[in-house]
C-alpha cells in the first residue's frame, strides 16, 4: 500500500476537516496529498483514526492517509484553519454554524461540501465576512469501517463561490485537488450545479432505500429506469423554475453512466441500514418545497418524500 507522501511545504494551507466519514475523509486525504495541513475532526471512530491513520483502498491505487493531527472536537483545533472542509450530512437537526464557530476565524472560508439545495444561506447569515465556497462531490465512496474508505468509482469535484462567481480562495481550493490528481472544475454557477446533481441524487437515493437495492439492481429493471426518468424529468422542471437551466442531455447522460457504473450503495441507502440519520429534508424536501413555491406539479418527487418521511416518523429508522 502507497503512503502519503505530501509535498513538503514551509507553509502549508491548513485545513480543517469537520465530518470525516467517506467524503470527508477521502478529500481530506487528497488535500493532505497536494501539501496541505489536514486537521480532521473524528467521533465514532477516533481512536482508530489517532492511532493509525486512514486507510483508503482505491481504483486509483490503495494508499495510507496520516492526518497532521486528529481531533474530538472542533473547538480543540489550534489558532484557525485556511479553510474548513465541511462534510457532514444535510441534516435539519445539524447546527453546523454552531459547530465549526469555534474555528472560524477571520480570514477562514468556509468550503461546504454537502449534498442537496438550499444549504448554504444558515452558513452565509451567521458567517457574513468569511467567504462561503460550494462543492460538489461526483464520486462513489464508502467507509466500509473505522479508519477503512472504499473509493469505487468516480472522484471529480465541482466547486465555486457561493451564491455565485469565483475568487482567488476558490482558485487555490481547486489548484490542491488538481495537483493531487483529483479533478476538480470550478463553476460560477455554482447552485446550478447543485440541481444538476439532484437529477442523480433526487431519484437513486429514494429508490434503493425504499427498495432495498443497489445501482445495478435499480438499472436492471424497466419499471426503475422509466421511475427513474420521471424523477429526473420532474428535477429538471423545479429547476428551470426558478431559473436554473440544465443541458438538455443531462437525464440521458445521468442513466447512461449508471448504466456502466459498478453497483454501489447509496449514501442513503448505506445511512438506513446503518440507522443513521437520511438526508431526507436536503434531498427531496426542499425540491418538493420549491416546486411548490413555482407551482410547479411534482407527484413522483412529492410520494418518495412522503414515503421516507413516512419510514423514519413510522419507526423504520430512528433519526438520531
Amino acid at each position: 500500500m502507497e503512503k502519503d507522501t505530501a509535498n513538503s511545504n514551509i507553509n502549508p494551507v491548513r485545513i480543517l476537516v469537520v465530518g470525516t466519514g467517506a467524503v470527508g475523509g477521502f478529500y481530506g486525504s487528497r488535500l493532505a496529498r497536494a501539501g496541505a495541513e489536514v486537521t480532521t475532526v473524528n467521533r465514532s471512530d477516533y481512536k482508530e483514526v489517532a492511532n493509525n491513520g486512514i486507510f483508503i483502498k482505491s481504483i486509483d491505487g490503495d494508499y495510507h492517509f496520516k492526518p497532521h493531527a486528529v481531533l474530538k472536537n472542533v473547538a480543540d483545533y489550534q489558532g484557525y484553519p485556511d479553510y474548513i472542509l465541511i462534510a457532514l450530512k444535510s441534516l435539519p437537526q445539524l447546527d453546523i454554524g454552531k459547530i465549526i464557530a469555534p474555528a472560524v476565524g477571520p480570514k477562514t472560508k468556509i468550503f461546504l461540501l454537502q449534498n442537496g439545495i438550499n444549504i448554504e444561506e444558515n452558513i452565509s447569515v451567521k458567517f457574513l465576512d468569511n467567504e462561503i465556497i460550494s462543492g460538489l462531490a461526483f464520486i462513489c465512496v464508502n467507509r466500509i469501517k473505522p479508519g477503512h474508505i472504499s473509493h469505487l468509482c468516480y472522484g471529480k469535484l465541482v466547486v465555486g463561490a457561493y451564491p455565485d462567481g469565483n475568487s482567488a480562495a476558490v482558485d487555490k481550493l481547486a489548484n490542491l485537488f488538481n495537483e493531487s490528481k483529483t479533478p476538480c472544475r470550478i463553476s460560477e454557477s455554482i447552485i446550478t450545479e447543485r440541481w444538476r446533481k439532484l437529477i442523480w441524487n433526487a431519484p437513486f437515493n429514494p429508490i434503493s432505500v425504499l427498495t432495498q437495492t443497489d445501482t445495478q439492481q435499480i438499472m436492471a429493471k424497466p419499471e426503475t429506469v422509466t421511475l427513474v426518468r420521471t424523477i429526473m424529468e420532474e428535477v429538471y422542471a423545479v429547476a428551470a423554475s426558478v431559473g436554473h437551466i440544465l443541458p438538455t442531455d443531462v437525464i440521458d447522460k445521468n442513466i447512461a453512466d449508471t448504466e456502466i457504473m459498478r453497483p454501489y450503495k447509496t449514501s442513503m441507502l448505506l445511512d438506513f441500514e446503518e440507522n443513521r440519520p437520511m438526508e431526507v429534508e436536503a434531498i427531496l424536501g426542499n425540491i418538493v418545497r420549491t416546486a411548490k413555491k413555482s407551482g410547479i406539479m411534482v407527484p413522483h418527487l412529492q410520494t418518495m418524500y412522503e414515503l421516507l418521511t413516512l419510514l423514519v416518523r413510522g419507526g423504520g429508522q430512528n433519526q438520531k
